[in-house]
């Protein structure tokens, strides 16, 4: 349905005029919001124009930039915004909890290296130098081993619980190999998702947006429900679950980013004893099916605990993906299982084989770093950081969500341990305008925006608190610039209800004829 849905999404954008009054505010609002952008346009072009002006000059021939610096923000405010509040896409160098860009604004980092930075820069520096220096003598010599994988895979052993382990290049490949060796195993071809999570950007694991082909041997099923055990329980074609663990701050919603943020409706809440009851349930009802359990622990990994989900949640899985972290700051991929599970051949029928190899699996220098990182998770300063791990960051979450609520500020954060996300509490078509703000106030975000902070576990008090006042500021200036005004007419239904009404009147627009209106070209090119 969501891929049919998107499918019928038109393209329009709002002229300038109404950029500023989407939502029907009165001429005061509008111009307040107007000056603010203003301000805030005079702001990034003075301090981040060298990293604005090599983002442009690289951006057309690189696919990538140009999809991320489209869906920072509705579609259909983009195009303005990307001509006057762009911060760029360089950073020159990294130090403690910050990086610094090309114009030497030196700014706290929300975006965790998508999640690849639990331990902070210095610590994966160091794990990819001296990796690399163990390795030296060695090369980038592949199909062999360099010694250094004989220690890596006995410490995964330790940490996964699991008899085997199998390297990738990245988490997307660990999760195909890992589905691919259950389905060979079970003889049975149907993979269980649950809504809104990621596992990769494979065709298999994303049937929806995304995707530009159908998914047919993928069960879709809700997150913490019983319906979907009942389900599990009846069927005998499913031959795996995936689990990722990081859906338990926000369950059956898809990863969140600003981009979607057309009202207020996002919200998020973890709670840790409801989920480990569901994770229970769900590993009885595979272990009663013969269903091979997955966690896909490719973004949580080594950040909840130093065993991972399972260590925090007290369920072991049949299978463990990793990822991320796991290789000092260099890509990985890793399936951990037992030896039943991992195995790609039959004794007794030589060419029945479930095939998976890779040019650079087991790369002498990713092992090498991956060498490090296992090493230093053995030391007292790394240990240090897990303790009251938990305690730590729902305090701070919440010290800051008393400040904002003091402040009355319509907005407030959830946290699962130190992934973090912002919720709105008013309705508002401008929320995602916050990103600019806290650019501007010196925080480092992802391209998702508001949708996913990610904070490495290096960050003392001291560095914990700047970033807190710098959010406050930041919502403080927001608002003063008239991004959440609101009247009683205006409700997230209402929101919709104009989104709705918009897209109707751009699709229906009379075809070959550039109908145009308030909100500027509704017949323009998807592409513009």
């Amino acid at each position: 349905m969501a891929r049919r849905f998107a499918a019928l999404v038109p393209f329009y954008e709002y002229d300038e005029s109404y950029f500023f009054s989407a939502d029907a505010a009165p001429d005061d609002v509008a111009a307040a919001r107007r000056a603010g952008f203003t301000r805030l346009a005079g702001v990034f072009a003075d301090r981040f124009r060298k990293t604005a002006d090599l983002t442009r000059d690289l951006a057309d021939g690189v696919s990538d930039l140009q999809f991320t610096s489209r869906y920072r923000v509705p579609f259909q405010f983009s195009r303005h915004v990307r001509q006057h509040l762009d911060a760029g896409a360089f950073v020159e160098s990294s130090s403690g909890v910050t990086v610094t860009d090309l114009d030497g604004n030196r700014l706290y980092d929300l975006a965790g290296s998508y999640g690849v930075n639990v331990f902070g820069c210095d610590f994966y520096k160091e794990c990819i130098e001296r990796g690399s220096e163990r390795v030296r003598g060695l090369g980038p010599v592949l199909g062999a081993y360099h010694p250094v994988i004989s220690y890596n895979v006995r410490r995964l052993q330790q940490i996964s619980g699991k008899d085997q382990i199998s390297f990738h290049m990245s988490g997307t490949e660990a999760v195909m190999q890992a589905v691919r060796l259950a389905r060979y195993h079970t003889r049975r071809k149907f993979l269980v998702r649950f809504c809104g999570a990621y596992h990769g950007w494979w065709g298999d694991v994303q049937p929806g947006v995304g995707n530009p082909s159908a998914s047919r041997e993928t069960y879709t099923l809700k997150d913490m429900d019983e319906a979907s055990l009942r389900v599990l329980g009846s069927r005998r074609d499913i031959a795996c679950v995936l689990v990722n663990p990081v859906q338990a701050l926000h369950p059956n919603v898809s990863a969140p980013g600003d981009s979607t943020l057309i009202d207020s409706g996002r919200r998020a809440q973890f709670d840790r004893a409801a989920y480990t009851v569901w994770l229970e349930k769900l590993r009885e009802v595979c272990s009663a099916r013969r269903i091979v359990l997955i966690f896909d622990e490719v973004f949580v990994g080594f950040r909840l605990a130093l065993g991972g989900a399972q260590e925090y949640f007290g369920v072991r899985a049949d299978m463990v993906t990793y990822g991320k972290t796991l290789a000092g700051g260099l890509p990985v991929g890793v399936v951990c299982g037992n030896a039943p599970l991992m195995r790609r051949f039959c004794e007794d029928r030589p060419a029945d084989v479930c095939f998976a190899r890779g040019t650079f699996n087991s790369h002498p220098y990713v092992m090498g770093a991956m060498y490090e990182f296992l090493q230093r998770l053995d030391t007292d300063a790394t240990r240090d950081l897990y303790r009251n791990l938990d305690a730590t960051w729902n305090f701070r979450a919440q010290s800051l969500n008393d400040r904002l609520a003091a402040a009355d500020l319509p907005l407030r954060v959830a946290n699962l341990s130190t992934i973090w996300t912002i919720c709105y509490l008013g309705p508002s078509r401008y929320n995602w305008m916050f990103q600019y703000y806290l650019r501007a106030a010196g925080l480092a975000l992802s391209w998702v925006g508001t949708g996913r902070l990610i904070f490495s576990l290096n960050y003392t008090d001291a560095d914990f608190a700047q970033v807190a006042d710098r959010v406050v500021a930041a919502a403080r200036s927001m608002q003063c610039d008239g991004w959440w005004w609101r009247d009683a007419q205006l409700t997230n239904k209402s929101i919709k209800r104009r989104v709705l009404r918009e897209m109707f009147q751009a699709r229906f627009a009379s075809a070959g004829r550039a109908a145009t209106s308030c909100m500027g070209s509704i017949s323009s090119p998807r592409i513009r």
